[in-house]
């Protein structure tokens, strides 16, 4: 058993605490302040007041248990995927819930369509939620996994919240697979659609990841204006025209600021007035 596994109390009435995981656990601690900026190793040290091998060992355990996610350049390191899931399993992750579902069963009830929710993985949606639309047709979703971005409304209204330098680095990083004959598969285009999506405020998936199904996602901020998530309505493409795409557009801008808000984070428009489209 080596020095920073062995049983250390951080108070001497509590003999049963193990340094190690108190560490790990002030660690994950530091990444949820941090937001989405994260910290590198040699800041995550000084605030640790260990060594940076000591903090090196930690961050590489709990990036291979997806608890912290390493981000170039840099590196620097924030909160994981897995956070995620155990927040999930609260049902009440840092009041995520509470503050979207009363929005998401809004906008199914104005809409008819089902709605879905996704958290931010490094400009990559991992949907955590969904309130069905009424009859019988179903759109189902594999919560808590990491999906591509590119061929999503709410990946791609993540998409918009990056620069275009982070947004190529993803599309080198894992390609822009084919899903249907509609996706977006070169950058190019693919810059043209988050030009469109970041200026009108909401991203359109026009088949492109389903032949016959339409979706618009749009993202809310956090207090900071960082984007948190999407949030996006799906429904059948039939009879979509273009005065009603606007419309469903407008109402999923108009509910992902409500979430925005409860996160005490800008209105979009709040949003571009601080980060132009030069800087994207």
């Amino acid at each position: 058993m080596t020095d920073s596994d062995s049983l250390q109390p951080n108070d001497p009435t509590d003999r049963y605490t193990l340094r190690s995981v108190s560490r790990a656990l002030r660690l994950l601690d530091l990444l949820g302040e941090a937001g989405g900026t994260g910290f590198t190793v040699t800041e995550l040290s000084a605030q640790l007041g260990a060594s940076k091998s000591a903090t090196f060992a930690l961050l590489r355990t709990l990036v291979a248990q997806s608890y912290v996610s390493e981000v170039q350049p840099g590196p620097r390191y924030r909160l994981g995927r897995a956070v995620i899931r155990l927040a999930d399993s609260l049902n009440e992750g840092l009041g995520l819930m509470d503050v979207c579902r009363p929005v998401m069963h809004e906008l199914t009830a104005r809409t008819g369509w089902t709605t879905r929710l996704a958290v931010a993985d490094e400009g990559h949606p991992v949907f955590i939620d969904r309130v069905d639309g009424p009859g019988t047709i179903r759109f189902t979703t594999q919560l808590g996994r990491r999906e591509f971005p590119h061929h999503s409304a709410a990946g791609k209204a993540l998409l918009s919240t990056l620069s275009a330098e982070q947004v190529a680095r993803i599309a080198a990083e894992n390609g822009l697979p084919e899903r249907t004959r509609h996706t977006i598969t070169d950058v190019s285009t693919l810059m043209n659609d988050l030009s469109m999506s970041r200026e009108r405020g909401y991203a359109i998936d026009d088949e492109e990841d389903d032949e016959g199904v339409y979706c618009v996602g749009a993202a809310f901020l956090g207090r900071d204006g960082s984007p948190l998530g999407s949030i996006s309505i799906t429904g059948l493409k039939r009879d979509i025209t273009t005065w009603r795409a606007r419309e469903l557009g407008e109402l999923v801008r108009e509910h992902a600021d409500k979430i925005s808000n409860g996160f005490g984070g800008p209105s979009w428009q709040e949003y571009l007035l601080t980060n132009p489209p030069a800087n994207h």
